[in-house]
Formats: structure tokens, C-alpha cells, sequence
């Protein structure tokens, strides 16, 4: 079972040392489930898997949560292009929906955006409720466990795009949770 975390800054503000789990995400992924898209997570928080054919380092770090929708989700993942419309997997290609087993039936679970049937790359979001209307089409793959107390859904927004930027400053594994 493995336990990732991304540290935000919302508008610039610099991280909190004193207070450090004020800003921080924590997500267990579900690995067990759906394995492939665990490890694309997984490894795109780590950076590990160097750069990718976009030319871009595949990696979470300094990317932006590009969707702010109160009550529905916050969207990031898009380190190619981080306005929504880009994003690379760790597979060098848009990747398949690996299994609809697990529900949005809560908020705090961590599930892949696309663009339709079978188009996952990096790009994620988490719910801020319940979200039927996802379920078989977008593929759950973990949960928040620390962190939904983080104000991202109170960022000011345009048209579902935050006005202060909210920007992964920090992101990696837990070796243990």
C-alpha cells in the first residue's frame, strides 16, 4: 500500500514550517485495484521516471491545481501544458480505464480526469462530495487520508480557474504510513 503527498502553496504564500502538515495532501492509492494507474500516480509524484516524450519532466512538482469547482472537485496534473488541456503518463501514451470498482460515493477520493473512454494520463482530481455522475467513467484509484482541511476549494476562482495559483511546491512518497 503506498502513501503519497503533495505540499501546496496557495497565491505564493510559502509553506508553513512550523505548522508543516498545514499543507500538505496525503493520498493513499489503491493499488491492490487498479495497479497501473497507482504506479503512474505514484511515480509522478517521486519523479522518478525522468523526462517524458512531451519533453517535460514527469513529475508532479510545480504543476497546479488548473479546476477549482466547490462541491464537485479540484483538478490538477497537468505538467505539460497547466491549463488543462495537456498531461503525459509515465507509459509515454494516453493509457486505458483500468477498472470503475471503486465509487465516488465520498468526498477526498483521488480519481483520473480525461478526455473521454480510455484517454488517462496525468492529469487527477479529488472530490469535494459525493459524485455519481462519475462513476464508469472516470477510474478512483486512492483517497485523501490527511488534507481535505486545506482550503483549495475556498480559492476565488473565474470560470473554474483559481485567481491565486495553487501550485504543488513539494510532492514524493511516504516509506511509511
Amino acid at each position: 500500500m503506498a502513501f503519497c503527498f503533495l505540499r501546496i502553496t496557495i497565491g505564493g504564500e510559502k509553506p508553513i514550517p512550523e505548522a508543516p502538515d498545514k499543507d500538505y495532501i496525503v493520498v493513499q492509492l489503491y493499488g491492490d485495484i487498479v495497479p497501473q494507474t497507482a504506479e503512474n500516480f505514484r511515480a509522478l509524484c517521486t519523479g522518478e521516471k525522468g523526462i517524458g516524450a512531451s519533453g517535460c519532466k514527469l513529475w508532479f512538482q510545480d504543476s497546479t491545481f488548473h479546476r477549482v469547482v466547490p462541491g464537485f472537485v479540484i483538478q490538477g496534473g497537468d505538467f505539460t501544458m497547466g491549463n488543462g488541456r495537456g498531461g503525459e503518463s509515465i507509459y509515454g501514451r494516453k493509457f486505458a480505464d483500468e477498472s470503475f470498482e471503486c465509487k465516488h460515493d465520498r468526498a477526498g477520493l483521488l480519481s483520473m480526469a480525461n478526455s473521454g473512454q480510455n484517454t488517462n494520463t496525468s492529469q487527477f482530481f479529488i472530490t469535494l462530495a459525493p459524485q455519481p455522475g462519475l462513476d464508469g467513467k472516470n477510474v478512483v484509484f486512492g483517497e485523501v487520508v490527511e488534507g481535505m482541511d486545506i482550503a483549495i476549494e475556498k480559492t476565488p476562482t473565474k470560470n473554474d480557474k483559481p485567481t491565486l495559483e495553487v501550485k504543488v511546491v513539494q510532492c514524493g512518497q511516504l516509506q511509511s504510513k
